[in-house]
């Protein structure tokens, strides 16, 4: 069948034109998804709570902090996100679960000392020892919380506290595996090339040293942990513990599995511990019975009591709290003419005990939820006061808080 040329020509003249309506109209629909996007994309950022920006600057600080601080200075910060760690962990037993521990230090030590004999013993890649003295502790915590099971509150706080009172003697017998009373020296890891490359170019050419390699690693660690903490809290089993730590026998006839659920607090604050303490050997370049003392598992407690129970950003108040504090206060005491040296030389030796004590007796009067709980309240407050304004504005009753 022959057709003309100028039904040939019709053909293509209306092929080309639905080809070219079809490829606008695609165009036309992506650039209206695009559009889309956008709009969604900028009502997710306006609709953000303020706490996800607090979050972000933050996070944003952290990460800048090493690039205008001395290397020293970093170091310092390092031990402050490791004392964050272990009292994240802290928090999850104690502010969610409502069980006490006074041998987190203990808990401190057994990851140190993994970590430690790991890369100085069996030469063992130092990352690799992490999560594996996060592990191992993790477990130990949670054959710990089977007996805790039957105790009480202030029982399970004397058995802890008995942990932590003999973990300084148990390390010191294998002396051949951890170095006895004088302990094991542990290299500080340098850091990979990546690293180094990506601070030269930060700082213009400043070569990153060891200790803000083990600042950003502990970073690293910090919010990997904390987002995993948050996850927690907010999906079934942090609903549990809660449950169990306000109404145990209620939490019992809802179906919820006490013993199991306990026993995870436990593994899961051993977990962090153990973490914390490889961070921290790694990070001092040495472990020794004397480096987890007694008074190490006070602070840890006092930190997190202090941060704030039952709050992701308690315990990075209380790590700050925790590390700075004992300097602060014997530094202010050595600095004070009007103090006699005698005087001064006493409280530099007990005076971070003292204003341990001290602080805990103000803030359990004055701020019982921490100063986490101090600052929500006062923001609500705030916000109640500024919501209140603008109704009398608009001359609109404020909303009954009964039916809000």
């Amino acid at each position: 069948m022959c057709h003309s040329s100028e039904e040939t020509s019709s053909w293509r003249w209306r092929w080309r034109s639905s080809s070219a309506c079809w490829s606008s109209s695609r165009t036309a629909s992506s650039a209206a998804l695009r559009s889309e996007m956008y709009k969604q994309l900028q009502h997710g950022v306006r609709s953000a709570p303020p706490r996800y920006w607090l979050v972000l600057v933050l996070i944003l600080f952290f990460i800048g902090l090493p690039t205008v601080i001395s290397s020293f200075q970093a170091s310092e910060w390092t031990l402050v996100l490791i004392f964050a760690i272990v009292i994240m962990g802290l928090n999850i037993l104690v502010g969610y679960s409502g069980q006490i521990s006074l041998g987190h230090g203990a808990l401190m030590a057994l990851g140190a000392y993994t970590s430690a004999i790991l890369v100085t013993r069996y030469h063992v890649d130092y990352l690799v020892t992490i999560p594996l003295a996060g592990l191992l502790t993790g477990l130990v915590g949670f054959l710990l919380g089977i007996p805790a099971l039957r105790l009480s509150a202030l029982y399970l706080a004397l058995a802890t506290f008995a942990l932590a009172v003999v973990t300084p003697s148990l390390i010191k017998r294998p002396a051949g595996l951890t170095g006895g009373v004088q302990g094991i020296l542990v290299t500080a890891p340098d850091p990979p090339q990546l690293a180094k490359d990506a601070f030269a170019s930060v700082t213009g050419g400043t070569a990153m040293t060891s200790d803000q390699w083990m600042y950003y690693l502990s970073l690293v660690s910090a919010l990997v942990l904390f987002w995993l903490a948050w996850n927690l809290i907010r999906r079934r089993p942090g609903r549990a513990l809660r449950a169990l730590r306000d109404r145990e026998v209620a939490a019992a006839s809802y179906g919820i599995n006490i013993a199991g659920y306990k026993t995870m607090a436990f593994g899961i604050s051993a977990f962090y511990a153990g973490i914390g303490g490889a961070l921290y050997g790694l990070a001092i370049g040495f472990v020794s019975p004397d480096t987890f003392p007694l008074a190490l598992s006070f602070q840890l407690l006092v930190g997190t009591v202090v941060g704030g129970l039952a709050s992701i950003a308690g315990p990075l108040i209380g790590g700050v709290f925790t590390f700075w504090l004992p300097i602060v206060s014997s530094q202010f005491v050595g600095s004070q003419p009007w103090i006699p040296a005698q005087i001064a030389s006493v409280f530099q030796k007990a005076g971070p005990a003292v204003t341990y004590g001290a602080l805990l007796i103000v803030i359990m009067i004055f701020a019982p939820n921490g100063i986490v709980g101090l600052v929500r309240a006062g923001y609500m407050q705030l916000r109640a006061r500024l919501r209140g304004a603008g109704d009398r504005g608009t001359g609109q009753m404020p909303p009954d808080p009964q039916t809000v």
